[in-house]
């Protein structure tokens, strides 16, 4: 049994959609002759006509459209197939915004390997926190933010993961006593108003001990005994661990979303998200 040409079927699916030889053949840059060559040698391989011509008109008879039908299918799996192994190599420059926490913990994972597979797309990363991010005009600047949002603040941002927040200090001091002092991003941080919110909700006693917008800045001085902070899961880097106290309240959760942005290289910024997503699932 021959197989049907995918070339014939292509053409035949022209001149149905356009509705005539002439246009079908403007489309695809033949003559109209070889488009009628192309749809007589079908009906010669599956022995039925396929059109009835109605005055000067072509039009698909009941094999014609069944036919038609299929022969789309037929085309949209093989042009999705030649696609995929035709994929042109990613180039461009992509601009990350995202929280500093995740930029120590998430990305040295990231980085290597997105530039083994895409070497011709440049990172330009910056840090801050999700408030900052998201606000414009500094949003429009990005290609993907990376954000921590509310679970009970609306979003369009995609959800990635909704991640425990947690307390985390130091395996080396033991929890200070009252007032309980903390390690804090500055305020607009969003583990910062949730700490203090719930500290207050439990009458716990506490003070600023320490105030940096950089987790290497903040582990540094839970590491020197300063106090403790407050984290997503997640973004715990491994010089730390988690804290579990009944003076402690609990966090609760935080969303982890991810905000794609009008962008140059639609591609390359899917690839990276993905990249992104993969490593925070898992």
């Amino acid at each position: 049994m021959r197989p049907l040409s995918l070339d014939n079927l292509r053409t035949l699916v022209t001149v149905i959609e356009l509705g005539g030889y002439a246009k079908a053949g403007n489309k695809l840059g033949r003559s109209q002759p070889a488009v009628s060559l192309q749809i007589k040698k079908l009906e010669d391989q599956l022995g039925k006509p396929l059109f009835t011509k109605e005055g000067q008109r072509h039009v698909p008879n009941q094999d014609g459209l069944f036919l038609y039908k299929k022969a789309r299918d037929m085309l949209s799996i093989n042009d999705e197939l030649l696609n995929h192994f035709r994929e042109t190599p990613l180039r461009g420059r992509l601009r990350l915004g995202i929280p500093s926490e995740f930029a120590t913990t998430l990305l040295p994972g990231i980085i290597g390997e997105f530039n083994q597979l895409y070497p011709d797309v440049a990172l330009e990363i910056t840090s801050s926190l999700s408030k900052e991010l998201l606000n414009e005009p500094k949003s429009e600047q990005f290609d993907l933010i990376l954000a921590l949002i509310n679970p009970e603040q609306a979003t369009d941002g995609e959800l990635v993961l909704e991640d425990d927040l947690v307390w985390v200090g130091s395996a080396r001091h033991s929890l200070p006593h009252a007032p309980l002092p903390l390690v804090l991003a500055p305020d607009g941080c969003v583990y910062r108003s949730r700490a203090l919110k719930r500290l207050q909700e439990q009458q716990v006693n506490w003070r600023i001990a320490y105030t940096n917008a950089d987790l290497y800045g903040l582990t540094a001085a839970i590491q020197q005994g300063l106090g403790v902070t407050a984290l997503a899961k997640t973004s715990v880097p491994l010089e730390l661990e988690l804290i579990h106290h009944p003076s402690l309240p609990a966090l609760g959760k935080i969303k982890i979303c991810l905000f794609s942005q009008k962008t140059s290289h639609p591609q390359a910024a899917e690839k990276l998200a993905q990249f992104i997503k993969l490593r925070l699932q898992r």
